[in-house]
């Protein structure tokens, strides 16, 4: 796999507590046809996400892998702190480089030319092979898109059924770089759409698989499904097969909601 090529279906890491719980379940995630795992400097999990890579009967060369920094006031302003934080995660995560490397939130002490030159300049040194930032809404991408003089890869945000995020699935056709869709299945909420539940019988799959392949049926999105059961790990990777028919995927573009579950107060929507 060369680290253009991003495997649509990720694992994503995120949780409060038992953080050591994720050796195992990327390790299953792995062995079970994952190659694209999700993790980031606050979830405080990338020194159990590294090892679960080093158990997995798969070459790093042939995982996708994917971190983040700057969020708020982590690891601090300047160049220097942000290289110190990287070579944090590089050392925790037992690995020489990382595929990307995302801005975790364009607050705090994000600064865009300060920021993004220094993710630049890691990705000439080859720590970094892709640059990405999350929860860039079409402002923040636009300045971002400024600085930068390399490609911007990807924008990780929140996205599923509940909340479909068209302008910023439009900017990223437009720019050319992939929207990767965290909290995919609304945490749970999207078995609780009756469209979705509906969609899902006639396919004989879960709602959650559903959702997730709606999201893939969207030209560059991918998606990051958070999962600590294997039978899950597994069921969201098949989604992957699941071809929902144009009326399908209408009924579910009709949803009318839009409901955040991840709302900072610091967020650029706000």
């Amino acid at each position: 796999m060369t680290s253009d090529q991003l495997p649509r279906v990720g694992l994503g890491t995120y949780s409060d507590d038992d953080r050591d719980q994720w050796t195992d379940h990327v390790r299953t995630a792995l062995d079970a046809g994952y190659r694209h795992v999700d993790t980031a400097q606050v979830y405080e999990n990338e020194e159990y996400v590294g090892e679960g890579i080093r158990r997995a009967d798969v070459d790093r060369e042939d995982v996708f892998l994917a971190t983040k920094t700057v969020h708020v006031d982590v690891p601090g302003p300047g160049s220097e702190a942000i290289r110190e934080a990287v070579e944090g995660c590089l050392d925790r995560l037992g690995t020489g480089y990382v595929d990307l490397l995302y801005v975790h939130w364009p607050a705090g002490c994000y600064e865009p030319e300060t920021t993004l030159g220094t993710f630049e300049e890691l990705r000439e040194e080859e720590v970094v092979r892709h640059i990405g930032v999350s929860n860039f809404e079409p402002e923040t991408l636009d300045t971002a898109l400024d600085v930068l003089d390399a490609p911007l890869f990807a924008n990780q945000v929140e996205c599923h059924p509940l909340l479909q995020q068209e302008e910023l699935r439009a900017y990223a056709v437009e720019h050319g770089h992939w929207l990767v869709a965290y909290c995919p299945i609304a945490r749970g909420e999207v078995f609780d759409v009756p469209a979705i539940r509906e969609v899902a019988d006639a396919h004989d799959a879960t709602a959650a698989q559903v959702a997730l392949a709606w999201l893939l049926s969207k030209e560059n999105v991918a998606v990051v499904p958070r999962s600590t059961s294997e039978d899950h790990i597994r069921q969201n990777l098949a989604a992957r097969e699941i071809e929902l028919d144009r009326a399908e995927i209408e009924r579910i573009d009709a949803i009318d909601r839009e409901h955040r579950i991840i709302d900072r107060e610091y967020a650029p929507w706000n």
